[in-house]
């Protein structure tokens, strides 16, 4: 297999604005960077030798003195997970909950919700595949209604008709994805926000492909709920994410559905008591070194300064972008007035897996996307599956041109196949 460690030797000429990193020192800290082309970081991003070691030094803690003996010994560094994540949105660490994934707790803060029969949940035509599958859910077991604002034409919520909708129907619940899997584009979060908060309503916010790859700021963005994983822009290990719930949602009263030990107390054989913090949402059993390694995640991205990363990450999509649209057979599918490090593009004749296969054997990472992740998208843009490339701030420009080259060589043996012998 190719070693790609030397990309940054490359003549490519760096992106203007590109922060003054030693992009070489931050390659060199992730070893994935030597076997492949990683773009696909809206999957799980190469974990840097930080995080790396912080799971195995505390895996390897548990073996010699044992799991209980080992979370206690590292108590003090367990609890900077909530401090980093904090920090990193702009947040109190006692509105932080670890959680599993993503959606574990997405479903940890619905569970909190007591919906009827006749609530409306308000969302977008872009809300995350298992989000909706979500909400179909509750429609099919309490009889709930689901609506969805309209896009604007050039892609992405419309928010004033969304508005319209929250003044019209009073929604139990907002629920917008910041960046869905399926394509580039960023939603407007912040502008949904500011009317749910003037409508007094419950907005929850499905950052899982935004954290890591810009600055969250839950005051600015006016959420009573957040949520997002640790293994994608954050470069953290898996099964592991986050719930922010605001100090308004905790002091309501808001608990999940299952409540166990760590998050209330049995104070009488008929009676217990929520924690008064997002505690309420974890569950006694961690996976501390998951935990200790995604608190290094965070400190790394936070560290590497997120501001810069939001510059360069979107730019070098926007170069593979450009670099992608002219190959013949090759349809770029991003769409909207903002798209972030996710490109994705549909190709003629070709099936799914073959064509990532054929990506897999240059050692260049990458994801698929089916019309089942996106069923109102990829209706619209006509599109049964597409390819997903996600590249991040330790990816280089010669990285994204290799890939655009890939592509573009690809389609054209494509092309040689079908016209037959000369």
């Amino acid at each position: 297999m190719k070693d790609h460690g030397s990309a940054i030797n490359s003549p490519a000429e760096p992106l203007p604005g590109t922060p003054h990193w030693d992009i070489e020192a931050l390659r060199a800290d992730t070893p994935g960077c030597r076997n492949v082309i990683h773009f696909n970081n809206a999957g799980c991003g190469l974990m840097a030798t930080p995080v790396l070691d912080a799971v195995l030094d505390h895996l390897r803690l548990e073996a010699r003195i044992g799991g209980y003996e080992a979370s206690a010994a590292r108590a003090a560094d367990i609890g900077e997970f909530h401090t980093e994540v904090a920090a990193l949105i702009n947040a109190a660490p006692r509105n932080i909950a670890f959680a599993g994934s993503a959606t574990h707790a997405y479903a940890n803060a619905l569970s909190a919700i007591p919906f009827e029969p006749g609530d409306t949940i308000l969302t977008t035509r872009d809300d995350f595949v298992s989000n909706q599958i979500a909400f179909l859910s509750l429609r099919k077991r309490f009889g709930v209604t689901v609506a969805h604002a309209p896009d604007t034409p050039e892609g992405g919520v419309d928010v004033e008709a969304m508005a319209a909708l929250m003044r019209s129907l009073r929604p139990r619940l907002v629920s917008a994805t910041h960046i869905p899997t399926n394509s580039g584009l960023v939603s407007p979060i912040a502008e949904i926000g500011r009317h749910c908060r003037e409508l007094d309503l419950l907005y929850l916010v499905d950052a899982c492909q935004s954290v890591g790859q810009y600055p969250i700021d839950v005051a600015e963005i006016g959420c009573d709920l957040l949520t997002a994983t640790c293994r994608k822009f954050l470069r953290g290990p898996r099964a592991s994410g986050f719930l922010y719930a605001s100090d308004s949602f905790l002091r309501a009263g808001y608990e999940p559905l299952f409540i166990d030990m760590h998050g209330a107390r049995w104070t009488a054989p008929d009676r217990y008591e929520a924690v008064d913090s997002a505690a309420r949402f974890e569950e006694w059993e961690f996976p501390y070194a998951t935990v200790l390694g995604s608190a290094a995640a965070v400190r790394y991205a936070r560290g590497i300064g997120m501001e810069a990363v939001a510059h360069r990450t979107p730019a070098l999509a926007a170069r593979l972008r450009e670099a992608l649209a002219p190959i013949p057979g090759v349809r770029v599918l991003d769409r909207g007035p903002r798209l972030a490090a996710l490109v994705t593009f549909a190709v003629e004749g070709w099936e799914p897996q073959p064509f990532k296969a054929a990506m897999d054997a240059r050692s260049i990472n990458s994801a698929l996307s089916f019309r089942e992740f996106a069923q109102f998208d990829f209706t619209t843009k006509n599109v049964d599956w597409c390819l997903r490339l996600s590249p991040h701030y330790y990816n280089t420009e010669w990285e994204v041109d290799e890939v655009a080259a890939a592509v573009a060589d690809i389609m054209s043996h494509s092309r040689d196949t079908r016209r037959g012998p000369r």
